[in-house]
């Protein structure tokens, strides 16, 4: 589980790609303080497991799924990766519940700047149309950001200059692919509202064989 407050930027050292599974070595410096092997880390919003560390560089795996379903192919040797360790169980609680499990990607299609804001418009998944609303909250890259505005598949979100200078969606541009992780509240709360509404359509569905066993037919 993870807040989305980026602890630290670090840097891609050596990337080992066979086939859709890679194994990304990542050099940092703060959160290597007290970490284990196993211990999980956000790299760009995605959960991922320590394999092998240092004091300045860690290792982790990357599976076909995370591999298709996120950014993180598109890494390169040099690439700045947002990080985050674990929440801690004593620690405060600064963004929103983040489980590191991306639902997808989405596309960066515009960027205006306003007095010390910047607003950024990013094209979503339509599968993560249910899960938006202006002042909800979303993870990009890992991120705990507010939305502003939902217009169909966009999304507005801003950042301050503290969120540009700590974190990459600073050096974001135009069209390029972030990681997006909608609110983990609101797709428990929509699936459990769609289960009970199938539930409910299969006890009221009129069909050929009821209306043949109630004498209708």
């Amino acid at each position: 589980m993870f807040t989305g407050i980026i602890e630290e930027i670090g840097t891609i050292q050596k990337i080992h790609k066979q086939g859709s599974t890679m194994v990304l070595t990542i050099q940092a410096q703060k959160i290597l303080s007290d970490v284990h092997l196993g211990d999980s880390i956000a790299v760009n919003g995605v959960c991922l497991t320590v394999t092998d560390f240092s004091k300045t560089i860690f290792s982790v795996d990357v599976m076909p799924e995370t591999f298709h379903s996120s950014s993180l192919s598109l890494l390169k040797t040099g690439s700045k990766v947002n990080l985050e360790r674990a929440m801690a169980a004593n620690g405060r609680f600064g963004g929103h519940f983040v489980s590191g499990h991306v639902d997808g990607t989405g596309t960066i299609t515009s960027i205006k700047a306003e007095e010390n804001a910047v607003y950024f418009d990013i094209s979503i998944p339509d599968q993560g149309v249910p899960f938006v609303m202006p002042k909800g909250s979303v993870a990009i890259d890992g991120t705990s950001l507010t939305i502003f505005f939902v217009k169909d598949r966009t999304i507005t979100i801003s950042l301050i200059p503290h969120t540009r200078g700590e974190t990459i969606l600073g050096h974001k541009r135009v069209g390029e692919i972030v990681n997006i992780e909608f609110d983990m509240l609101g797709k428990y709360v929509h699936s459990m509202i769609e289960k009970k509404a199938e539930t409910a359509n299969k006890e009221t569905r009129i069909t050929a064989d009821f209306l043949k066993q109630t004498g209708f037919m």
